[in-house]
């Protein structure tokens, strides 16, 4: 649903959406403006904006960053068509290679062009990775396929999902830091 928020004397739209998965609000402030409040059912609309208000800053210092951000080459479907062959093979191979220490078995590797992940585990044990991947320093895609490849064992992010990322990359904490700074 569409709505409109009053800050700092500009009205903002952004999108609510309800969602019986969601445990908790969470909001997305996408490249292209686009702010979207993900809630659980049982919230009222009331709460969303009062969440929106209280993360006005947040909201502008994102939107802003976009803005100026403009310049950088876009994701375009091109340029995932031209780099998903490349991509599938480079994520095969560390799956290879960071799976020797687990052998953890799965189903299906895919390479798509996700906009706000990174890689995904699937309850049917499919592993899904962003073609961009490619473009990462090694060190922080090695952790990307680690991290993806321990939800085979553990579908969660608690202490025995870090327990397990930890025996392959041992400075996960740091490289995760740094794979905020490449977003998507």
């Amino acid at each position: 649903m569409r709505k409109e928020i009053e800050i700092d004397n500009k009205k903002i739209p952004f999108t609510f959406r309800k969602s019986a998965r969601a445990r908790m609000l969470r909001l997305t402030v996408y490249c292209d403006g686009n702010i979207v409040a993900t809630i659980p059912r049982n919230i009222s609309e009331n709460i969303v904006e009062e969440f929106i208000k209280k993360k006005a800053d947040w909201i502008i210092s994102k939107i802003s960053h976009f803005q100026q951000n403009k310049a950088l080459p876009q994701r375009t479907k091109l340029d995932y068509l031209k780099h998903k062959k490349e991509a599938l093979e480079l994520i095969r191979e560390k799956v290879k290679r960071c799976n020797q220490l687990y052998d953890f078995s799965f189903q299906r590797i895919s390479v798509k062009n996700q906009k706000t992940r990174w890689g995904s585990c699937s309850k049917k044990k499919n592993l899904n990775f962003n073609y961009r991947i490619l473009f990462l320093p090694e060190k922080i895609a090695d952790y990307i396929i680690v991290h993806e490849l321990c939800h085979l064992k553990e579908f969660n992010h608690s202490r025995n999902f870090w327990n397990l990322v930890a025996q392959t990359v041992p400075n996960h904490k740091s490289i995760r830091k740094e794979l905020k700074n490449n977003k998507l």
